[in-house]
């Protein structure tokens, strides 16, 4: 795919992308170091998010067990509308009131599961997700300040195989995945959108964020409105177009800001018009 190129022109050290197709998991392209790893900051949101899915399924517990502050459930922590803080454990609002992204909630996600399972988060992570599709350089530095919300390190390669796993799931029924992916959690919250400011609505599945009709966003200008995914602050994100029927994987080691506003859209918009041509 040559819209992959456009990469090269990033402003980054290291950068690699991946597409991925619906209907078969193939990846169609790819381009810069597959195999080398990343940190994935707030895409590790996604990983977590599906691992507490798997739990649920397991009957580790309930989306609507109790967890974090009062009135707090797991449903609440994986929509960001628990009401606590960003970084910290403090209660910013009543739960299911304002759409308040926070990594501390991703961090209780992640207590609540251990507590429950008996075992340790990122162990869990692995045999539950990594493990069985094959991600065999993933996994969750226990030392980050938030492992579960952004403590995540992949590959483009690794990540393909999950983008796959989300457009036609194997570990998961598909219901679950859809539920998670394409039914807004709390609908008509509002919150900011990292990066892009206050959104009203801030349309959030459990742990995805829907597109929805969001402008300015990190995904393309031609995404569908059904897009979900997760961008992180170290220059990374993962998207999937159900309309398009593929997904992408982009990992780089620079920071988000400003650049990466620039250049993420117009760089999927290429590769949703390679993909229509």
């Amino acid at each position: 795919m040559q819209s992959l190129r456009m990469i090269e022109d990033w402003p980054a050290p290291n950068a690699a992308v991946a597409v991925v197709r619906a209907k078969d998991g193939a990846v169609l392209g790819g381009h810069g170091p597959q195999q080398h790893l990343f940190p994935l900051a707030s895409v590790t949101k996604l990983l977590t998010s599906y691992a507490v899915l798997v739990a649920v399924e397991e009957g580790v517990f309930e989306l609507d067990d109790p967890a974090g502050p009062e009135g707090s459930t797991v449903r609440h922590l994986l929509a960001h509308t628990s009401g606590l803080a960003f970084d910290e454990h403090r209660v910013m609002a009543p739960p299911g009131e304002r759409r308040l992204y926070s990594n501390a909630g991703f961090d209780v996600l992640a207590r609540t599961l251990s507590e429950a399972a008996g075992i340790e988060f990122g162990t869990y992570a692995a045999q539950a997700v990594f493990e069985p599709l094959g991600m065999r350089s993933t996994l969750i530095n226990t030392a980050h300040r938030s492992p579960a919300g952004a403590g995540g390190l992949s590959t483009a390669a690794d990540l393909a195989l999950f983008a796959a796993e989300l457009q036609a799931p194997r570990l998961l029924d598909p219901s679950t995945v859809r539920t998670a992916t394409r039914a807004v959690a709390f609908p008509g919250t509002s919150g900011v959108l990292p990066g892009f400011g206050h959104r009203r609505p801030n349309d959030w599945g459990l742990g995805f964020e829907i597109r929805g009709d969001k402008s300015p966003h990190w995904t393309g200008t031609t995404s569908s409105p059904a897009t979900f995914g997760h961008f992180g602050q170290s220059g990374t994100f993962l998207w999937v177009d159900p309309a398009a029927g593929v997904a992408c994987v982009a990992l780089t080691d620079r920071d988000f800001g400003p650049w990466a506003a620039e250049v993420w859209p117009p760089f999927t918009d290429a590769v949703l018009a390679e993909l229509r041509g």
